[in-house]
């Protein structure tokens, strides 16, 4: 029982010392929503200020990890009015909830490109565990003005409830319940190195 204890200890050291980390273009990417407004019009939304990452051991990603940590305060919706009344306690608190964090606890593939991403949303104080639809692309390597590198796309896509989160007492006739996520990057391995293809 020890030495296979030891073993999977050693897999996991191996897996997390070959473990590359891939950053995200923000030039190149975004993370927003929609709610509805009256059940009748959308309402399109984004986080101006946002970080996100993926980790993974494996040159194909399929074992990547997905971090992401977006500026509640960047909070934008076009309209100054409406984005300040969402900063207030009466939706996000963004002065005692200045985060939205979400890490992934799995990532599987469905077929193809399309995968499952699993994993713990943390929003206005309330972590809850949410699985969401991820479209992966690549990884290829592209030539860069610092020689070939690895590059990825990734996509992801789902609902969500507010009421999970506490956001906002609003009434559902007013602003819809179900919140739709959109996010979508092009991430760049870290040293932007080619991996090594096996």
């Amino acid at each position: 029982m020890k030495s296979v204890l030891l073993s999977v200890a050693t897999l996991l050291a191996v897996s997390a010392a070959n473990a590359q980390t891939w950053t995200v273009d923000k030039s190149h990417a975004k993370v927003g929503f929609t709610v509805t407004h009256l059940m009748l019009s959308e309402v399109d939304g984004n986080f101006k200020t946002f970080d996100t990452k993926i980790i993974s051991a494996k040159p194909d990603l399929s074992d990547a990890v997905v971090e992401l940590t977006a500026d509640v305060n960047s909070i934008n919706t076009d309209n100054d009015r409406r984005d300040g009344h969402l900063k207030s306690p009466d939706f996000f608190d963004a002065a005692k909830f200045e985060t939205i964090t979400f890490k992934s606890t799995s990532f599987k593939k469905v077929e193809g490109k399309n995968y499952k991403l699993a994993g713990n949303l943390t929003m206005h104080g309330v972590t809850k565990p949410v699985t969401l639809d991820a479209v992966l692309t690549g990884p290829v390597t592209m030539d860069s003005p610092r020689g070939k590198q690895d590059k990825a796309g990734l996509k992801i896509s789902g609902t969500l409830k507010r009421s999970d989160f506490g956001v906002g007492s609003v009434p559902t006739t007013v602003v819809s319940d179900e919140v739709e996520i959109k996010a979508s990057g092009e991430f760049a391995r870290q040293d932007g190195a080619v991996a090594e293809k096996k």
